[in-house]
């Protein structure tokens, strides 16, 4: 139980250390430190990540960074596909599973390292900003265009939520910086709402499945991660960013090492 309790402060404090990206450390560090498989830490994972993720959306209400229509969208485009990916999840043998996750882990360190680095703006990027946002209300401006790039964050977050019992901050962070032009304390808040909403809907489509969850383990590590989620942004105030992105880079680089291991191990 002490060790439930501490993989769960863990993961929390990083999650409010980065934003929304610790969400990504919750399974391997489940399958590390229980000794489950990836098919019994995702939906542990998920309620604790989706747990974790609403305290954070909700300080973002309370200060009016959350684009609440934009995270309904994506969340109503990436639940249905919980679904889908849960059902590869049980399909993939267990290191195919892991393997895949650890070269995602990997190029999700590489991101995180490329923008602690960046000094100057990408103006190539900056030419794939479709989606729009009001300069006096800071709310999106509603065209074909960006509806499809927040549906499409969202049918891939969805995906990946279901497959890898992932947040999907991770991802939905940096393609909303790619592809829209709402400011980082939005994108975040919007995110954490995203990841509360998709994962929330991961874990009642898990459960109709007929998942079995160990009840004491995953209310132990939810609580944990939520009290550890707030350290972590209270201690996230008095740090640099760019610190704290290439800190978190090179632990998913490290963790990742160790996934690859671990499925070359069970194959």
């Amino acid at each position: 139980m002490t060790l439930v309790l501490a993989l769960g402060m863990l993961i929390g404090a990083i999650m409010g250390l980065t934003g929304a990206g610790g969400g990504i450390l919750a399974v391997p560090v489940l399958v590390a430190g229980m000794n489950w498989t990836m098919q019994q830490s995702a939906p542990v994972a998920l309620i604790a990540v989706a747990a974790g993720a609403a305290v954070g959306a909700f300080d973002g209400f309370r200060h009016r960074l959350v684009r609440y229509k934009a995270a309904i969208l994506m969340a109503v485009c990436g639940i249905p596909f919980t679904k889908l990916g849960q059902i590869w999840a049980h399909a993939l043998p267990q290191y195919l599973l892991m393997g895949g996750f650890a070269i995602l882990m990997l190029g999700v360190s590489w991101r995180f390292y490329r923008q602690s680095k960046e000094t100057q703006p990408n103006l190539e990027e900056d030419a794939l900003r479709l989606a729009f946002v009001s300069d006096e209300t800071g709310k999106f401006i509603w065209t074909p265009v960006a509806a499809f790039i927040l549906a499409s964050i969202g049918v891939l977050t969805g995906l990946m939520t279901g497959l890898l019992g992932v947040g999907g901050g991770f991802l939905i962070v940096p393609l909303m910086r790619r592809f829209t032009r709402l400011a980082v304390p939005g994108i975040v808040a919007t995110s954490l709402f995203v990841i509360t909403l998709v994962g929330s809907g991961g874990v009642i489509n898990a459960l109709m499945a007929g998942v079995q969850l160990p009840l004491i383990e995953t209310s132990s590590f939810v609580a944990a991660m939520v009290g550890g989620m707030l350290v972590g942004r209270g201690i996230s105030r008095k740090l640099e960013a760019r610190m704290v992105q290439r800190g978190f880079a090179l632990l998913l680089f490290g963790v990742s090492v160790y996934m690859l291991f671990k499925s070359f191990m069970s194959f």
